[in-house]
C-alpha cells in the first residue's frame, strides 16, 4: 500500500481505493474526511473507483486475480469487447451523477469499514449461494443417473431415447429469453460461439448416454467425470489462461484419485480364469472410449460457456443445449441402431418427468457456477454425483460395495468438502483483514 502527500493548502483530505491511499491537502473543508476518486481528481484514471470494488471483491473471492493479471495477447475464447467494456465501466457518466453519488455516499453516514463489511458479506453470501447451487446440481446429477438406470432396467427405455425426450421437453425454456426480450439464439456477434457450445454439450451427452449400452452406469459416470475435470483444467489454461492455485490443484488431484479407485476392477474380474469374449472386450473398450470422449466434449462446453458468461444467460444456454440435442440425439440413435420404446404406463411417464426436472436443476446449478468459478472446480464439485448414484443404487439393490469403491467415494466427499470450506471460510477472514487495514488507515494520522 502506497502513501503520497500532495501539499496544496492548510487542510487535507484522504482518498482511498483498494490499492492506494492518497493524502491531499485542500482549502475546501476543514478536518480530515474520506474521499473516493472522482472524475477530474488527480489519479482518478490510475486506479479502479470504489464503485468497482464490489466486482473487485467478487474476483478476489474466487482467486481470479492470479489468472487475470497476466493474459496472453490473444486467446481462442477471449472476448473482443472485454477491454472495451472494462474501460467503459471506468469512464464517468457525467458530473452530475458523480456529484450525486458522492453526496449519497457522504450522507449515508456509513464509514469505510462498514461499507467494506457490507461488500464482504455480500461476496460471502453470493459464494454460499453459488456452492449451494453446485451441491444441489450434484445431487440432481446423482438422481439423474439412478433414474436413468431404473428407466432402462424396469421399463426398457433406451438411454438415448430418454435423452431425446429430455431435449424435447426442455425446449419450453424458450419462453424465458422471449419473456425477457432477448434473442434465444444469443446476442449478435456471439451466436457462432454459442452454437459451438451447444453442439459440444449435446455431443457430450450423446456419447455419455451411448456408453451406458456397453458399460455400467457407475463406470461410465466415473470415467466421464474424471475426464471432464482433468481436461477442463487443461483447456481452461490453454484457451482462457485461467490457472488453478496450488491448494485447488491438490484438492482436485485427491478427487481424481478417488474417481480412479472407482474404476479399478473388482476381485472377481481380476482373478477370473474364464476366457475373455473378444466381442464383449471390444464392446467394453468402445464404451470406455465413448465415456472419455464425452468428458472431452463436456470440458470444451464448460470452457466455452465460461468465455460467454457475461453475454449469454443461463436460460439461453439451456435452450441452445435443448435444440442442438433434438438434432444430434436422433442422428446418434440412427448411427447406433438403438430402437425407440415409448413409455406406456403412468409410472414410466412420471419417471420421465422426474428425469427432466433433475436434468434442468442440474444444468441450472452447474451453469450458474461457471459464472463465478473455474470450470475445473465446477466439474470437481459434480463428482459427488458418483457417490450419490452409488448410494441410491445400493439402497435399491441392498448390495455391499467393494473396498476400493468405499475408499474412492470417501476421497471424493473429502475433496469436495474441503474445496467448499476452502472457498467460503477464507473469504470471511480476508474480508475481516481488509476491514482492519482500512480502519487502521482511518484512525491513524497521515503526515
Amino acid at each position: 500500500m502506497e502513501s503520497t502527500h500532495l501539499l496544496s493548502g492548510p487542510k487535507k483530505r484522504v482518498k482511498i481505493h483498494p490499492h492506494t491511499v492518497t493524502a491531499k491537502y485542500t482549502t475546501q473543508q476543514p478536518g480530515i474526511h474520506t474521499h473516493f476518486p472522482q472524475p477530474g481528481d488527480e489519479g482518478y484514471d490510475d486506479a479502479p473507483s470504489f464503485e468497482d470494488f464490489g466486482s473487485f471483491v467478487e474476483e478476489t473471492s474466487d482467486r481470479k486475480q492470479l489468472t487475470e493479471s497476466r493474459k496472453w495477447p490473444l486467446t481462442m475464447f477471449g472476448s473482443k469487447d472485454k477491454n472495451k467494456d472494462a474501460s467503459h465501466k471506468l469512464q464517468p457518466t457525467g458530473g452530475e451523477v458523480s456529484e450525486g453519488g458522492t453526496k449519497a455516499a457522504k450522507g449515508s453516514g456509513k464509514g469505510v469499514g462498514e461499507q467494506l463489511a457490507s461488500f464482504g458479506e455480500a461476496s460471502v453470501s453470493a459464494s454460499r449461494l453459488t456452492w449451494l447451487g453446485l451441491l444441489g446440481a450434484a445431487l440432481a446429477h446423482g438422481c439423474l443417473i439412478a433414474l436413468t438406470c431404473l428407466a432402462s432396467e424396469r421399463f426398457g427405455l433406451g438411454p438415448l431415447f430418454i435423452l431425446l425426450v429430455r431435449s424435447i421437453v426442455q425446449l419450453l425454456s424458450l419462453a424465458v429469453p422471449l419473456h425477457r426480450g432477448q434473442n434465444p439464439f444469443g446476442p449478435k456477434g456471439y451466436r457462432l460461439r454459442l452454437l459451438c457450445y451447444g453442439v459440444a454439450y449435446s455431443l457430450s451427452l450423446c456419447c455419455a448416454y451411448s456408453s451406458l449400452t456397453f458399460i455400467s452406469s457407475g463406470n461410465g459416470a466415473a470415467t466421464w467425470r474424471l475426464a471432464t475435470t482433468a481436461l477442463s483444467a487443461t483447456l481452461a489454461f490453454l484457451l482462457l489462461e485461467e490457472r488453478l492455485g496450488l491448494t485447488d490443484g491438490i484438492t482436485l488431484a485427491v478427487g481424481l484419485c478417488g474417481l480412479g479407485l472407482l474404476l479399478l476392477p473388482t476381485t472377481d474380474e481380476s482373478f477370473s480364469n474364464s476366457p475373455v469374449d473378444p466381442v464383449a472386450f471390444w464392446k467394453g473398450a468402445f464404451g470406455w472410449s465413448l465415456s472419455a470422449l464425452a468428458g472431452l466434449w463436456m470440458a470444451l462446453a464448460l470452457v466455452g460457456y465460461r468465455s460467454l458468461k457475461d453475454r449469454v444467460g443461463v436460460s439461453t444456454a439451456l435452450f441452445t443445449v435443448s435444440w442442438t440435442g433434438c438434432l444430434l440425439t436422433p442422428a446418434t440413435l440412427v448411427l447406433l441402431h438403438e430402437g425407440c420404446s415409448w413409455p406406456l404406463s403412468a409410472p414410466a411417464w412420471g419417471l420421465i418427468l422426474g428425469l427432466v426436472v433433475c436434468s434442468v436443476a442440474a444444468f441450472l446449478g452447474m451453469t450458474h457456477g461457471l459464472t463465478r468459478l473455474h470450470p475445473a472446480l465446477v466439474s470437481a464439485s459434480q463428482s459427488l454425483e458418483v457417490t450419490i448414484a452409488m448410494l441410491l443404487h445400493l439402497a435399491m439393490l441392498s448390495s455391499v460395495p467393494a473396498a476400493p469403491e468405499v475408499v474412492g467415494n470417501v476421497m471424493i466427499v473429502l475433496s469436495v468438502g474441503w474445496l467448499v470450506a476452502l472457498k467460503l471460510l477464507p473469504s470471511r477472514v480476508g474480508g475481516r483483514h481488509q476491514r482492519e487495514e482500512y480502519e487502521e488507515i482511518l484512525e491513524s494520522p497521515i503526515k
